[in-house]
């Protein structure tokens, strides 16, 4: 598989919105390119663009639509939607929560490519959305409290994003992800870890930097200077390794690629 083509299944299976901090009030989209590809977020004008700790939402709930074999996944109370997503119980978690189930769901995807011919330019995009459905209950007297059963949130996957998640699962240990949570970018590099050695077919390199390169695969501009990013990569592969000590990736001698070899991250050293 070539870096376009991972590029492209990746941005219907992984969450390419900034890593960091929310966008600046009143900013609705975010856009990444990566040579003719094109990325855009759209957020809607009530709840914004996800951000951040916001792409947990779609990983785990793409992981239990796989597991349960369902589009529909519910939540019977309150404190069950906090325990699967590895959050501690308390109003304040739950609002956190819930408002980045809000980002997601009013979020579109675009996601295409922009290409110059002799003659013509030719502009191609697709789109989806996360949710086809969601019901998220919310205490109206007391935030700090729990609403229990029958307060069921419900959230329904759009066909699309179902069909797809069902077709290319990425084989990602939901501990993992839970304890990668709040540092975004080492989620993010695992993930894409995850689906990259598992649909490998033997041992390869990919350019650290470069038109398809891991700093534009992803999204890493802030790290663009070889130096810096070098550095940086090496932090999140010592992190990722705490989690999945079998990790196959490694930065090669020259520095230019990064190793890595056909696994699964399914076996990590969480107990």
């Amino acid at each position: 598989m070539n870096g376009a083509d991972s590029l492209l299944h990746l941005q219907a299976v992984r969450f390419m919105w900034p890593a960091g901090s929310a966008l600046p009030s009143g900013q609705l989209l975010y856009e990444r390119r990566n040579g003719k590809f094109v990325l855009q977020v759209a957020g809607h004008p009530n709840y914004g663009v996800p951000f951040g700790q916001d792409r947990i939402v779609p990983i785990f709930l793409a992981t239990l639509a796989v597991q349960q074999k369902s589009q529909t996944i519910r939540f019977k109370t309150a404190s069950e939607m906090l325990k699967t997503f590895g959050m501690s119980n308390g109003g304040k978690e739950y609002r956190r929560l819930t408002a980045a189930f809000e980002r997601v769901f009013g979020a579109t995807i675009f996601f295409g490519t922009d290409t110059i011919t002799a003659k013509a330019k030719v502009v191609q995009r697709s789109r989806f959305n996360f949710f086809r459905e969601a019901q998220i209950w919310y205490n109206r007297g007391n935030e700090d409290r729990f609403l229990g059963e029958p307060y069921e949130n419900v959230i329904i996957l759009s066909n699309e994003f179902f069909e797809e998640v069902t077709a290319h699962p990425i084989p990602a240990d939901l501990e993992a992800v839970k304890l990668l949570s709040s540092a975004p970018a080492v989620l993010d590099l695992f993930v894409w870890l995850s689906y990259r050695c598992f649909t490998s077919k033997g041992p390869e390199r990919i350019p650290i930097f470069g038109p398809f390169g891991l700093v534009q695969q992803l999204g890493a501009v802030e790290y663009a200077r070889p130096r810096k990013f070098r550095e940086k990569l090496l932090q999140w592969l010592k992190t990722i390794r705490l989690v999945w000590p079998e990790c196959p990736a490694e930065i090669t001698s020259d520095g230019e690629s990064l190793q890595i070899n056909p696994a699964t991250s399914i076996h990590s050293a969480i107990t």
